[in-house]
């Protein structure tokens, strides 16, 4: 595996955040310098390359080039050799359907997009300076997932922003349960010195943030296994990247984690897999024939 930063700083300025602070403004690599850099890679025998970005759906407006982060995936996965292309992160505002549309086009990259929606009310997001409602981010998703199905989608979402009441955090629950991601990743409120939200009145007590928060985990949770469970007799194939204990571990084209039993030989090649059994958060399988 390997990680390619295709560019620097940001320019949201999300009213939780202390990134564009202390990281500055974006500054995109030239594309020619990442291709060089990415076809090193390859040559190198890595096969699982994914970009990095604060957020990559920006990257080249700065450059005046023409070029677009999905012109950027593209000229990546014509490249020869045997890989998976991935990125992270994104922001919804500056998402677009020719991204998806790229994505469902080219083999090489790796169905899977990781969406941030941070909160599924409107209002809060105004406040988090998001630049994007609930409407304009479940467009984007359904727009992904009818160009491609078996899209893995995960997501970032914080509960407990200052000022959030319980009928704003249901709107967050009501999102995730319409998206159904395949994981998200979850965090509490927790102010950034510096930030505006620092400064914002936050009357909710912690004790009802943890709740809020044990609750979204338990629903993203069965979400997660029910998920999970529908890859029980399927054959995918998958890189294997790994051992844990006396396990090979690998990976999924949408990144989810499989344990199965193998030669360590295995470690750093694609093979069939036939998903056995699963968690909440991994799946189990066994070398296909």
């Amino acid at each position: 595996k390997a990680w390619v930063s295709i560019m620097y700083g940001c320019n949201n300025f999300c009213s939780y955040c202390i990134v564009p602070y202390v990281r500055g403004r974006e500054r995109s690599r030239r594309p020619e310098e990442i291709l060089e850099e990415v076809k090193g890679l390859i040559a190198a025998g890595y096969k699982d390359i994914t970009l990095l970005g604060q957020n990559v759906n920006s990257y080249g407006k700065d450059l005046g080039l023409g070029v677009d982060f999905a012109d950027l995936m593209a000229s990546i996965a014509e490249l020869p050799g045997e890989f998976w292309l991935r990125f992270m992160t994104s922001h919804p505002k500056d998402a677009s359907k020719k991204l998806f549309d790229t994505i469902a086009r080219y083999p090489k990259i790796a169905k899977q997009f990781h969406l941030p929606f941070q909160s599924g009310n409107d209002r809060v997001l105004k406040a988090m300076n998001r630049h994007y409602d609930s409407a304009q981010y479940l467009e984007l998703v359904h727009y992904g997932r009818a160009r491609m199905p078996d899209l893995v989608l995960t997501s970032d979402v914080i509960v407990g922003f200052p000022g959030e009441t319980e009928e704003e955090f249901e709107d967050t629950i009501k999102l995730i349960e319409h998206v159904r991601y395949d994981a998200l990743f979850t965090f509490i409120f927790s102010p950034r010195g510096g930030t505006p939200a620092a400064k914002m009145e936050d009357p909710t007590p912690k004790e009802e943030k943890n709740r809020r928060f044990d609750r979204l985990c338990e629903v993203q949770n069965r979400i997660s296994l029910e998920i999970h469970q529908n890859y029980i007799g399927k054959t995918m194939l998958v890189l294997v990247d790994g051992k844990d204990g006396d396990q090979l571990t690998a990976r999924t084209e949408g990144g989810r984690l499989v344990r199965m039993y193998g030669d360590d030989a295995l470690i750093g090649q694609f093979v069939h897999a036939k998903i056995t059994g699963c968690t909440t958060w991994s799946l189990v399988g066994e070398l296909a024939e």
